[in-house]
């Protein structure tokens, strides 16, 4: 009886702890009034966070003579304090 306990809780506690896709937001108080779709960068994923940049691309910065688009203020200015980390 004992073990049909043990076993019903831990039925339990998996399920409840599914594992959920996670959906990472950035929010930015420095956000342009419009967004950039028709900006053409050479990313398609942030180069910072990796969230895809087509649907969410708010800011670029220029590095080498390429383009690149981020999701956020964050991410653009963590990239120009050293982009060669995130270009590997």
């Amino acid at each position: 009886m004992k073990t049909f306990f043990i076993m019903a809780f831990l039925a339990v506690t998996q399920l409840s702890c599914a594992k959920k896709e996670l959906e990472v937001k950035h929010v930015s108080t420095e956000t342009p009034t419009e967004n950039l779709k028709n900006i053409k960068v050479v990313n398609v994923e942030d180069p910072v966070c990796k969230m895809p940049t087509a649907d969410f691309l708010k800011f670029t910065s220029d590095y080498k003579g390429k383009k690149y688009g981020f999701c956020s203020l964050a991410c653009k200015t963590k990239f120009e304090k050293n982009p060669e980390k995130y270009l590997r």
